[in-house]
């Protein structure tokens, strides 16, 4: 039965003309996502709304086709599949609109850890750029943070290797199947991951080559699965800055390390914090401050004062959602409240701003929220 459902679930990615958006409208109005393969045309058109040319060039048998081989793939290797509405897909990619439908994995990490950090940056990091990524990464240590990047050469590597060194766990997110390895001298570090705790992320299929066009579809994941962003070195294009621009985008917050103005390693950290777009920072304590991930120094009771204070003449019952969501649960995370309230960020974005600027809300570095 787990085989079969999984294997509906794979199909999904392979449907031509369906991609996350369309897929995600499709099962919303379906009961069983089954129902995509196993209802007629007409049955689909009149569920979901979707337009019968799009819905009979779907191709759905050649999808499942396609999905038995990945299916056979899954169990051969023991690998896991993460999909979109499953509770083992990580939480925070899931807010990301362009989420992917489905991922791969190799190893035992955990999808939802409670810290996790992205550290991305130049393939040809300097002996600066090095040690900076085994401070940041010792500093952080205590705080037990999963290290995710894109096991590409230079910043990627060092930050896995340190992570690994240090004992946290690394995850490395892929442009390419779980059936290979780019590069191919990683080898031996992808799977001292997959047996320490961390693991390999991949949405790509096994057979699937590391193609130019793989890696900025890879850079999304990388910025939507974590809390926020670190950039090492960067020059004022590359992979590491599309990177960067996402998380932005994805409401992370983004860290970069200033350099030299004269040296091209360090041009597009400068950049992003001259717009703006990144904040400061010189050591893993301006981080954990930024992130609120450092013992409070609120006092205990400040909650309920809070709480005791804060009167409900609230018109919208999305705002009393949230009162009542944070008199529960105290200072909370913006991402926790996304899952709880099943809220999208711009939504949620605007209700918090509003909510604050009528001090109902309180914000705290790190996206954390009270009452």
């Amino acid at each position: 039965m787990k085989a079969q459902h999984q294997l509906y679930q794979i199909a999904l990615t392979y449907l031509k003309g369906i991609g996350p958006r369309k897929a995600t409208h499709l099962f919303s109005r379906l009961p069983e996502i089954e129902l995509i393969f196993l209802a007629s045309i007409n049955e689909l058109q009149k569920l979901t709304g979707i337009s019968k040319s799009i819905l009979v060039n779907m191709e759905r048998e050649k999808a499942l086709e396609l999905a038995n081989v990945q299916v056979d793939f899954v169990e051969k290797y023991n690998l896991t599949t993460h999909f979109l509405l499953d509770s083992n897909y990580p939480r925070r990619l899931k807010q990301c609109a362009d989420a992917p439908l489905l991922l791969y994995s190799k190893g035992d990490f955990d999808p939802n850890p409670p810290k996790v950090l992205s550290i991305v940056g130049t393939r040809t990091a300097s002996d600066y750029g090095k040690e900076i990524t085994e401070q940041l990464i010792q500093e952080l240590k205590p705080y037990n943070v999963q290290i995710i990047s894109g096991l590409a050469y230079g910043t990627d590597y060092n930050a896995h290797r340190s992570a690994l060194d240090s004992g946290l766990s690394t995850v490395g997110v892929l442009g390419h199947g779980l059936d290979r390895m780019y590069p191919f001298s990683h080898q031996a570090i992808a799977k001292e991951m997959c047996t320490s705790g961390g693991g390999l992320v991949t949405e790509f299929p096994s057979k699937t080559l590391p193609d130019r066009v793989n890696f900025p579809r890879r850079n999304r994941i990388v910025a939507g699965m974590v809390d926020g962003l670190v950039i090492i070195e960067s020059k004022a294009k590359g992979g590491s800055m599309i990177t960067s621009e996402l998380a932005f985008d994805y409401n992370r917050d983004v860290f970069a390390f200033p350099g030299s103005v004269n040296q091209e390693n360090s041009k597009g950290c400068n950049v992003l914090i001259q717009k703006n777009m990144a904040h400061l920072v010189t050591h893993a304590s301006d981080i954990l401050k930024l992130m609120n991930w450092c013992k409070s120094t609120i006092p205990d009771n400040l909650n309920s004062i809070n709480q005791q204070s804060v009167h409900l003449s609230l018109i919208d019952p999305k705002e009393i959602r949230i009162v009542d969501l944070l008199r529960q649960k105290g200072k909370t995370h913006m991402d926790q409240m996304l899952v709880d309230l099943n809220s999208s960020v711009s939504e949620l974005n605007s209700l918090l701003f509003s909510m604050e600027m009528e001090g109902i809300v309180k914000s705290y570095p790190g996206k954390q929220y009270s009452l």
